[in-house]
């Protein structure tokens, strides 16, 4: 029988579909802090990062009789102490910001926007790595149990410099790999035990096996440079090396021989096989089946008044081209801040492809917040609220039906059957009964070119048309002017 802790504990647990739905919201909070914030967190996860190698290389020195296999994992489980701190105080970690590959892939934030974010992060990593450096180097760690603690950060140092490219990156890919599982595990549970255990063995396998981690080696390897560097020859005589031995610990080689081809592997670890592999399997497939056929493209009824207005505007010349469209796998949540951060009342919704398949708006979601007791379902999709009886107009749709389809019903203007027999009588003028007249039309119409959504149409756009009927635009005089002319 279960006991209610672990009722709660169970029901504190995700399903790999609901672990992507996390997934995406970490994608997400990548893109939406500030540059300070990001270089501060990202300065904050460099540290972690290399206490963690603290620990390795204390864990690991002096213990040759534990056996080389039980030794690193040791090791191992120490370090996962770097990505433990990191998961629950919210550092920024280069490796696992490369997961804003799914943020990205639903179209949520540019190319050049998600590796400008990873450079933020690189910058911060680099910069917190450093600042403990000069803090381990200041205090001597380098000489505790006599010079072995120093002369094992200088073997792992010179070890990461003797791969190949081809061993670099693959071992970069390797590594970031079961680092990005690690943070993918943690969204299984919104437990902080639980996050803190799911990222332990993965991580304790990494540093066991060797692979190789960018920013654990922006510390580790200029940590052993400097000891090769300014250690004394007492350390050396302790340890019995000399400093020749380690000659080839340059930052050129550190840069060339590791950094480079490790930070690529780890961008295809991370960003590829975990990132946007997950997407390919749970989000892909509901964007694709998410099909464009409801989308009901409508010819606007000729107006009667096109030879008063005398125009050649069509929607193309009088759209919002810089239009915000949601994405149909987005999570509502972030679908609704999109659009109230933007004052938008509702967007187009389009698929992976770029199609137009719906229409969102805050309408939609206030409707399904009453009627679920304002308890919204757990994973709930743009997808899973949108419309889709969306009106979309062409192209070269005319500026005077358009203006006619927003604001008259001629049903109700013209009570008639198709054969021109009165439905029903009014006393009201035509004009009357125009200005009275209670209408129900979309607030935007999404505009398609062969197909393709290309803008947007609102009344706004419309009467910023219609405005220069009335004259040249006249300067707005306020009261306290009025009266001093006066």
């Amino acid at each position: 029988m279960i006991s209610s802790n672990e009722s709660s504990e169970l029901k504190q647990l995700f399903s790999p579909k609901e672990m992507m739905t996390q997934a995406e919201k970490f994608a997400v909070s990548k893109t939406t802090k500030t540059t300070s914030m990001t270089i501060s967190l990202a300065i904050m996860a460099g540290m972690f990062i290399g206490l963690a190698f603290l620990f390795y290389i204390t864990v690991t020195t002096g213990s040759h009789s534990t056996g080389w296999g039980l030794s690193r994992f040791a090791g191992g489980l120490a370090f996962s102490m770097g990505l433990i701190l990191i998961v629950l105080m919210g550092g920024e970690l280069f490796t696992s910001s490369v997961l804003s590959s799914i943020a990205w892939a639903n179209r949520q934030i540019s190319f050049k926007r998600m590796v400008l974010i990873w450079g933020k992060v690189y910058v911060g990593n680099f910069i917190g790595a450093i600042l403990l450096l000069m803090l381990v180097v200041a205090a001597g760690l380098y000489q505790m149990d006599s010079g072995q603690w120093g002369l094992n950060a200088l073997n792992i140092a010179q070890h990461k410099l003797h791969h190949s490219p081809v061993e670099a990156f693959a071992l970069g890919v390797l590594c970031n790999l079961l680092v990005c599982l690690a943070i993918w595990l943690t969204f299984s549970t919104q437990s902080a035990v639980g996050k803190a255990f799911m990222v332990m063995l993965p991580v304790a396998m990494f540093v066991s096996s060797g692979f190789e981690h960018c920013v654990a080696n922006m510390f580790m390897v200029p940590l052993g440079i400097l000891i090769q560097t300014i250690a004394p020859q007492s350390f050396w005589i302790q340890v019995g090396a000399e400093a020749s031995q380690y000659s080839d610990l340059t930052f050129v080689n550190f840069i060339t021989a590791n950094l480079i081809p490790v930070t690529l592997g780890n961008i295809v670890g991370g960003a590829v096989l975990v990132g946007l592999s997950n997407w390919s399997i749970y989000v892909r497939p509901e964007l694709q089946s998410a099909q464009s056929l409801s989308i009901k493209t409508t010819e606007l009824t000729p107006s009667l008044k096109e030879l008063a207005m005398k125009t050649n505007l069509t929607a193309i010349d009088i759209m919002n081209k810089d239009f915000y469209a949601v994405q149909a796998d987005m999570p509502t949540e972030l679908a609704i801040d999109a659009l109230t951060d933007r004052k938008l009342q509702g967007a187009p919704v389009v698929n992976v492809q770029g199609k137009l398949v719906g229409f969102f708006s805050v309408h939609d979601a206030m409707v399904d917040l009453w009627c679920q007791d304002y308890l919204p379902s757990k994973g709930q999709k743009v997808v899973d609220l949108m419309s889709r009886d969306v009106v979309a107009v062409n192209e070269d749709e005319s500026l005077v039906n358009l203006v006619e389809f927003l604001c008259i019903d001629k049903e109700q203007l013209y009570p008639t059957t198709g054969m021109g027999i009165a439905t029903q009588f009014a006393s009201l003028s035509l004009e009357e009964r125009a200005k009275s007249m209670k209408i129900n039309k979309p607030q935007t119409l999404p505009v398609l070119q062969d197909g393709a959504l290309v803008g947007v149409v609102s009344r706004l756009e419309v009467m910023t048309e219609l405005r220069t009927i009335y004259g040249e635009k006249m300067n707005i005089v306020n009261d306290t002017q009025v009266l001093e002319t006066a």
